[in-house]
This record gives structure tokens, C-alpha cells and sequence, in this order.
């Protein structure tokens, strides 16, 4: 990767929101939890979550990332409150798509992703930045399997 494609990648965008991430931390007392790790970079992000009436009520994230997955996780962590399961599961879905196979922009909520398309031409940053999304649709899931047993 040439210093021109990193500053590409890194842009003062990309920056400023793995510099400003919502909801870090931990809930004490969480509906659910799930820790995801990228092997190629050993990203990890833990997700802590509870639903209400089958919606996001109660979010948080601990991000141990590169700047592409902190940013990530920014953008998740302005979108996932008051969001159902199956609106997390579309939205990784979309950014998944959006990264690996060319896809469009995930629609809103979720379109604060657009940010982190010139990482499309990156795979090895790919991992990393799915791994907020990947936890807290998970989590959500999980959230609402238990509620249902």
C-alpha cells in the first residue's frame, strides 16, 4: 500500500469518528453479549445489548481496533439504538455487501458506512471493519431468542 492509498484510506473523516466512538464501555447487566475477533489483525469488539418491545433500549461497546474498525463502530454506535434485530442483521448484511461484492451504500440508518468505502479495495481491513456490525447483530439475536424461550 502506497503513502497516497494510505492517506486515501485514513481520511480526516474516517478519523474523527474512531476518535469520537458512542456508547464504549460495558452495560453491567446486559441481554446479551458477544465478542468478536478478526484473526488476520486481532481487532476485537465486545457487544453488550438489551432489547425492549424487540428494539435496541441499551447499548455498548469495548473497541480494541485499527481506525477503520473504530470507525465502523462509530457509525454503528450512532444507528443502533431503537433498531430490531432483523434492521442489524439487513444492515451488516448491506456492509458486507457494500465491501466484497461492489454493493450499493447501506440505506439509512446505516448509511453513515459510505465513509469507509475506499476500504473496499482493502480485503485484509474488511474483518475488521464488519466486526461492531457482525457483534451487535448477533447480540440482538440473541437478545431476542431468550426473551422468546
Amino acid at each position: 500500500m502506497s503513502d497516497s492509498d494510505l492517506i486515501k484510506l485514513y481520511s480526516g473523516r474516517i478519523l474523527e469518528l474512531a476518535a469520537d466512538i458512542p456508547h464504549l464501555g460495558r452495560l453491567p447487566q446486559p441481554a446479551a453479549s458477544v465478542r468478536k475477533r478478526s484473526p488476520l489483525c486481532g481487532s476485537t469488539v465486545t457487544v453488550d445489548l438489551s432489547l425492549a418491545d424487540g428494539r435496541v433500549a441499551d447499548f455498548a461497546q469495548d473497541v480494541k481496533s485499527c481506525a477503520l474498525g473504530q470507525a465502523a463502530a462509530a457509525v454503528l454506535g450512532a444507528a443502533v439504538i431503537g433498531r430490531t434485530p432483523a434492521e442489524l442483521a439487513a444492515g451488516r448484511d448491506a456492509l458486507k455487501a457494500m465491501l466484497k461484492e461492489n454493493g450499493p451504500i447501506p440505506p439509512a440508518p446505516f448509511d453513515g458506512f459510505a465513509v469507509l468505502l475506499p476500504a473496499r479495495d482493502y480485503k485484509n481491513r474488511h474483518a475488521s471493519i464488519l466486526l461492531a456490525i457482525e457483534a451487535a447483530a448477533e447480540a440482538a439475536g440473541n437478545a431476542a431468542a431468550e426473551k422468546s424461550a
